[in-house]
């Protein structure tokens, strides 16, 4: 067995296949989790080392509840790669007998994922994936989708903008899934509330580092919201430099999709002051979440969680007790069982319980809209945003009538 420590981690590096993460009660096959993750690139503060310890977290809670049921973790740097990613996934599942992929913060990998998952009745636990695609036309009944999604963080922003008269935007996004499905599903949303888009530009992933021709072309469309649909080290070069041309300062309010507390953290709250953003998860929320923070940041440098890493959690430990529940051959040989048991049983994490899985395998968990605060107000270097409003699943997620999931 091999202890699963900060230090192990980091010496694994970009390697396929690390030491694996045990927890053995007997000699019967494990059930075996398979991180893919982002170790070292502009995603790994919110994936990473977090999400493997997300998951090592989740097998050590498991264990207590269900000794004689063995879990193995591994994990992979897929260097944000889809091909790569796709090899890692397949050479798993066909040779190191590995039951489920966690994590996978790039939609484009996610979607790749989803028939491989399906064709070899493996289970897809997506915490780490924006596209909410995942549980409409790419739905099925091999996976499942924890955290957020791209409509509920576009439905987020564009209900709490449009409520307050901030009635006309400009989207500066990723040119990739993710930046698709935001602004695709934001400008439905404020068309059908009576705004305007008045106009967008996309950028290429990693971006150009120098973000200064597209927010010149966002201040001067005169928008009342510049909507960052990026993330990453994107989303912070593109606020640090919409501070610098005082684009806040002349009327404009800046709203991000896909940022978290590690973005926070490095732009600075001097810089992202007043920003509006959307999250299924804030650390300091209430007595759980910040007793799980607590908990992991020994293993993460003071790294405090992003919703990817409570997602990572959240799934995992959903996903081994209903392996419990099925058993451990089932577990072994049938995905969809297992996904299936996932469904039936509720969410009852500190963390995202509790809450439902729908039949298109979306978690039915609340989404919060926040606000960046001031350096006076923060209370410590992490205590980055405060909790503006909670926004209940159902208002949060796309209706399923209207997500063409036919598989569920």
């Amino acid at each position: 067995m091999v202890e699963l420590t900060r230090r192990t981690l980091l010496a694994a590096g970009t390697v396929v296949l690390a030491a694996p993460y045990v927890s053995r009660a007997h000699a019967a096959t494990p059930i075996r989790i398979g991180v893919l993750a982002d170790m070292n690139g502009p995603y790994s503060n919110l994936s990473g080392i977090s999400a493997v310890t997300a998951a090592r977290l989740a097998a050590e809670d498991f264990k207590k509840e269900k000794p004689d049921l063995p879990v193995e973790i591994v994990f992979a740097d897929f260097q944000l790669k889809p091909d790569i990613g796709l090899g890692v996934a397949r050479s798993w599942f066909d040779t190191q007998d590995v039951d489920a992929v966690l994590d996978i913060p790039m939609s484009a990998l996610a979607l790749g994922l989803t028939e491989l998952v399906k064709s070899k009745n493996k289970v897809g636990l997506f915490s780490g994936t924006a596209t909410e695609d995942l549980t409409g036309k790419f739905c099925s009944p091999n996976h499942v989708h924890w955290s957020y999604d791209s409509y509920a963080m576009a439905s987020t922003i564009a209900n709490a903008c449009m409520q307050r008269g901030l009635d006309t935007w400009f989207f500066i996004a990723a040119d990739y899934a993710m930046g698709a499905s935001v602004v695709r599903d934001a400008t439905k949303l404020i068309n059908a509330a009576g705004g305007k888009v008045l106009g967008g530009v996309k950028h290429p992933f990693p971006g150009p580092g120098d973000f200064s021709s597209l927010l010149l072309q966002a201040q001067g469309s005169g928008a009342k919201v510049i909507c960052f649909a990026n993330a990453g080290d994107d989303l912070v070069n593109c606020i640090k430099q919409a501070k610098e041309f005082g684009i806040t300062s002349k009327g404009a309010v800046l709203t991000a999709t896909l940022m978290d507390v590690p973005q926070v953290k490095s732009i600075g709250l001097a810089d992202a002051e007043g920003i509006l953003y959307s999250n299924g998860f804030y650390w300091n929320r209430d007595d759980g979440t910040r007793a799980f923070t607590k908990r992991l940041l020994p293993f993460v440098n003071d790294l405090h969680p992003s919703q990817n890493i409570a997602g990572a959690y959240s799934a995992a430990l959903h996903y081994l007790r209903a392996a419990g529940v099925v058993g451990h051959d089932k577990a072994k040989t049938d995905g969809a069982a297992v996904v299936a048991q996932m469904k039936a049983m509720t969410v009852t994490d500190p963390l995202y319980g509790p809450a439902k899985i729908a039949p298109n395998g979306r978690l039915q968990n609340n989404m919060f809209l926040l606000k960046v605060k001031s350096p006076s107000e923060a209370k410590d270097p992490w205590d980055v945003a405060s909790i503006v409003e909670t926004v209940p699943p159902e208002k949060a997620f796309r209706p399923q009538s209207e997500g063409a999931c036919k598989a569920a």
